[in-house]
C-alpha cells in the first residue's frame, strides 16, 4: 500500500503506522494500570500501618501533583530528544518507585515513594508522552485516531490491573503486590524502541518558532487557557473516583471486590469511549464533544448519589462513567494539535495536562479531608456534579482553529 504523508508528520506506510500504535497503545496500557489500581491499596496498606486514610490519600494526591508538574518537563525534554528515551527513563522511575513503595513505613517515605518518585515515573512513560510521539510520528489524518487508540489502550490498562492489583493483594499481599507490579513496569523500555523517530525525525518539517515563543503564543490564546481550565475539572472527578471508589464502596457495604470490578469496568467501557472520542474527533467539532462529555458527567453523577447503591446501580454507574471517563483525552490532545501544530506538543499539551493534575491532587486529598470533617463522601460527590457543569460551560467559546502563524496566507 502506498504509504501516507502530511505537511507535518513523518512518512510511514501502514506497516511503519501499526508498529507505532501498538508499541505506542501497549505502553499506555502498561504505564496506565498500576497508577488506577492504587485505590484498592488505601484500605490495606493504611489498616496495617495504623495510617488514617488521608496519609494514602495525601500520598497519591501529591502523586498526581508531581506527575502533573513532571508532564510539561518530561514533554519539553521529549520535545528536543524524543519521547522513546523519556519512556524509557519515565518506565525504571516508575518501577522504582512501585518496588520502594512496598517497604515505606513512615507517612514521609509513603509521599517520597508512591508520590514523588510514582509521580514523576508516570510523568515519563504514560499516555501523555505516547500521545506526543503520535502527534509527531503520525500522519496528520490519522492522529485524531492514534489519540484515541492511546487512551482506549491506557483505560485497557485500568480493565486488566484493578482485577490483577486484587488478585494480586488477596493472593501474595500488598506489599508483594508492588513488586510485581515493579517488574511488570521493566516491559515498557523494550517498547519504547518502536517509538523512536527516524534521524532528524523530530527535527523535520517544523517551524522556526523558539520555545519561549510557543509559549508565550500559548498562553495568550483564550481558547487554550479555557481548555487549561477546564481540564482541571476532568482531574478532579476522575482522580476522586479512582481513589476513594473501592473505600466508598466498602463504607455503603459491598464487597470489596465491588472496588475493584467497579474499577476495571470503568476502564473497559473507557476503551470505547476514548477510542469512540478519537475517531469523533476526526469528524466533529472537537469542543462540541468536550461540552457533552462533562454534562453527561453532571448528570451520571448525579443519578448515582441519588439512587439507592446496589451492585446494579454501581456496574451500571462504573460502565455510564467509564465510557466518559478518560475520552476527554482525545479531544483535548487534538485541539493543542489543532491550534499549534505538532513541534511543541509533549510541551504544550503537557502544561494542559498539569492543570489535569492539580485537579487530580484536589480531587483526591480533598475527598479524603471531607470525608474525615463529614464521615462520609456525599458532599464531594455533589461539589463534582458542580464542578461537571462548569466544565461544559467554560468549554463552549473554545474556538478549534490554528493559530494565525499555521494559517496559510491570503
Amino acid at each position: 500500500m502506498a504509504t501516507s504523508t502530511s505537511s507535518s508528520g513523518l512518512q510511514r506506510g501502514w506497516g511503519g503506522i501499526a508498529l507505532i500504535v501498538i508499541c505506542g497503545g501497549l505502553i499506555s496500557m502498561l504505564a496506565f494500570g498500576p497508577r488506577s489500581a492504587m485505590g484498592l491499596f488505601l484500605a490495606p496498606l493504611s489498616d496495617q500501618r495504623g495510617w488514617g486514610r488521608e496519609v494514602f490519600a495525601l500520598a497519591i494526591a501529591i502523586q498526581n501533583l508531581v506527575w502533573g508538574f513532571g508532564q510539561p518537563l518530561f514533554g519539553a525534554i521529549a520535545d528536543r530528544w524524543g519521547e522513546a528515551r523519556v519512556i524509557i527513563a519515565g518506565a525504571l522511575i516508575y518501577a522504582a518507585g512501585l518496588a520502594l513503595t512496598a517497604t515505606a513505613d513512615t507517612p514521609l517515605m509513603l509521599t517520597l515513594t508512591a508520590g514523588i518518585l510514582i509521580g514523576l515515573g508516570i510523568s515519563g512513560s504514560a499516555f501523555a508522552i505516547v500521545i506526543s510521539a503520535f502527534g509527531k510520528l503520525l500522519p496528520e489524518e490519522r492522529r485524531s485516531w492514534g489519540f484515541g487508540i492511546g487512551m482506549a489502550a491506557g483505560s485497557l490498562g485500568q480493565f486488566v490491573f484493578a482485577p490483577l492489583g486484587q488478585a494480586f493483594i488477596s493472593n501474595y499481599g500488598w506489599q508483594n503486590a508492588f513488586y510485581y507490579m515493579a517488574i511488570i513496569m521493566l516491559a515498557i523500555p523494550f517498547l519504547a524502541i518502536g517509538l523512536k523517530a527516524p534521524a532528524g525525525g523530530h527535527k523535520a518539517a517544523v517551524s522556526q518558532q523558539s520555545f519561549g515563543q510557543a509559549l508565550s503564543e500559548a498562553f495568550s490564546h483564550r481558547s487554550y487557557v479555557l481548555l487549561t481550565i477546564g481540564f482541571f475539572v476532568c482531574g478532579f472527578q476522575v482522580a476522586f473516583i479512582t481513589v476513594h471508589m473501592p473505600a466508598y464502596l466498602n463504607d455503603v457495604g459491598m464487597p470489596p471486590q465491588y472496588g475493584a470490578w467497579s474499577l476495571a469496568m470503568i476502564g473497559l467501557f473507557n476503551v470505547i469511549g476514548a477510542y469512540s472520542a478519537g475517531v469523533l474527533g476526526g469528524r466533529i467539532n472537537k469542543r462540541s464533544i468536550l461540552v457533552w462529555i462533562y454534562l453527561l458527567r453532571a448528570v451520571a453523577i448525579a443519578a448515582f448519589v441519588l439512587i439507592p447503591i446496589t451492585p446494579a446501580s454501581v456496574m451500571v454507574f462504573s460502565a455510564v462513567i467509564g465510557i466518559l471517563w478518560l475520552s476527554t483525552v482525545p479531544p483535548t490532545s487534538g485541539l493543542v494539535a489543532v491550534m499549534f501544530g505538532p513541534k511543541y506538543m509533549g510541551t504544550l499539551f503537557g502544561i494542559v495536562f498539569l492543570s489535569h493534575q492539580v485537579g487530580s491532587f484536589a480531587g483526591v486529598y480533598l475527598g479524603g479531608v471531607f470525608y474525615e470533617i463529614y464521615g462520609s463522601y456525599d458532599m464531594f460527590w455533589w461539589l463534582a456534579v458542580v464542578a461537571g457543569l462548569f466544565a461544559a460551560i467554560i468549554h463552549y467559546p473554545i474556538r478549534e482553529a490554528p493559530v494565525a502563524r499555521l494559517q496559510p496566507a491570503g
